[in-house]
């Protein structure tokens, strides 16, 4: 199994950007889907998350601006970043879960967002 992200870029601040992040491989099923960032000399943290049934979970950071968002059928989970801040400049991760009775966490190998002031 293999997550690979994509969309990250560099925006002005207010700007917006898309991140999507697809699941391939022997899937059987998936979990909760969600947004990780790691800023330099800071430690990951949640930005959202979205159960299969689509429940979602954001940061309080990033409320009201982020949107998360995912499409079962292609396995793909979706991060639309609007107003977006130069505080928001990190590296953003997607992590997945995915099995059937084992269940296993997946991540994506990062892409980076850089907002500028």
């Amino acid at each position: 199994v293999q997550l690979q992200a994509s969309g990250g870029g560099l925006v002005q601040a207010g700007g917006s950007l898309r991140l999507s992040c697809a699941a391939s491989g022997s899937i059987s099923s998936i979990g909760v889907m969600g947004w990780y960032r790691q800023a330099p000399g800071k430690q990951r943290e949640l930005v959202a998350d979205i159960t299969s049934g689509g429940s979602t979970n954001y940061a309080d950071s990033v409320k009201g601006r982020f949107t998360i968002s995912r499409d079962n059928a292609k396995n793909t989970v979706f991060l639309q970043m609007n107003s977006l801040k130069p505080e928001d400049t990190a590296v953003y991760y997607c992590r997945g879960v995915i099995g059937g009775f084992l269940k296993i966490t997946y991540w994506g190998q990062g892409t980076l967002v850089t907002v500028s002031s």
